[in-house]
């Protein structure tokens, strides 16, 4: 299994099945970020993860972005980057705000190349708390750099929308910004609306993803704290975990064997066709095959490029997607 759509700490991290995803924090004074220029060409100030301020002159609007949810968030505003981290990756996992062919590639996720960054002149560096901070420190030499603090499973839905506010306050896109957000609010609206017409509130569902290694299946959990279990619970579902995610992401881990304990009445899940459905390995597992949710037909894969780590764009794409493939 590839492992593009794993965030960026388990690729870190080889072999971790529960680390990180994207965001920053609700509330400008926890810590992470704040401010906005007073008038269109004013400087900018921000707070970033890091207690920093930073500012800028003016608007920016040459940006450098070093992971996928900080990426969308520009592109989604209508800044697009001149340069992206794993450029690749992002346009297979990332389909709710496209990067066009002028960004430049600067690396991966977990190494931006410096001299590649170098060369884009960029008015600022948009990183997250999961990048090392020596690379951080690199970068600082070439640009403004203001960190977004990677993810808080204690409240990833206002993280993630303090997080694009966050963008939008550096490029002077706060209208934007807010279209985006209420765009967001009223897809849930209409989402748990939807849900409950069709008899669906409360239903008990299982969100996971997985990828196969060696012949054998892992299965990660979103569990409770995760931003997909979050907004499973905003449209009125429920969650059947009892693992324990991890304090940032909510993320668990899992097998085959581990669903059997899972009281779910239906399991989704988004994979990539780049990357290829870890549930086809599992079409002759009897474990798998004994599943209630399984022999009721309750399997769902949503449609490629839901990044389950994004920004309130990706928010409103998984919305749509999860509300339209319960109801159909």
């Amino acid at each position: 299994m590839k492992s593009l759509h794993r965030p960026l700490l388990a690729l870190i991290a080889a072999g971790a099945l529960a680390l990180t995803g994207c965001g920053t924090t609700e509330e400008p004074a926890s810590g992470s970020s704040s401010a906005a220029p007073s008038a269109s060409g004013a400087p900018v100030s921000v707070i970033d993860a890091r207690g920093k301020t930073v500012t800028l002159d003016a608007p920016a609007t040459r940006l450098v972005g070093t992971e996928w949810n900080v990426l969308e968030n520009m592109a989604s505003l209508g800044t697009m980057p001149v340069g992206a981290a794993d450029v690749k990756g992002y346009n297979a996992w990332v389909q709710a705000a496209k990067l066009d062919d002028s960004v430049k590639d600067i690396g991966t996720r977990g190494e931006p190349s410096i001299d590649t960054v170098a060369a884009l002149d960029a008015d600022v560096i948009v990183a997250t708390t999961d990048l090392p901070e020596a690379a951080v420190a690199q970068l600082e030499k070439l640009a403004p750099v203001v960190v977004l603090k990677s993810a808080d499973a204690s409240n990833q839905i206002g993280q993630a929308i303090a997080n694009l506010n966050t963008v939008a306050a550096l490029t002077g896109t706060q209208a934007k910004a807010t279209e985006i957000t209420s765009g967001y609010e009223s897809a849930l609206a209409a989402g748990r609306t939807a849900l409950e017409t069709a008899g669906l509130k409360g239903t008990r569902v299982a969100f996971a993803d997985g990828w196969v290694a060696d012949g054998a299946v892992s299965i990660r959990p979103f569990a409770k704290g995760s931003l997909i279990t979050d907004i499973n619970t905003e449209l009125g579902l429920v969650t059947p975990w009892e693992l324990e995610g991890d304090e940032a992401y909510g993320l668990a881990s899992t097998d085959v064997e581990g669903m059997t304990k899972v009281d779910a009445e239906h399991f989704v899940y988004i994979t990539n066709s780049a990357d290829g459905d870890f549930t086809d390995e599992l079409k002759s597992n009897a474990i798998w095959n004994s599943l209630a949710f399984v022999k009721a037909g309750n399997v769902h894969r949503l449609e490629d490029g839901i990044w389950m780590f994004g920004g309130p764009a990706s928010m409103t794409q998984y919305v749509n997607a999860i509300v339209a493939s319960l109801t159909k």
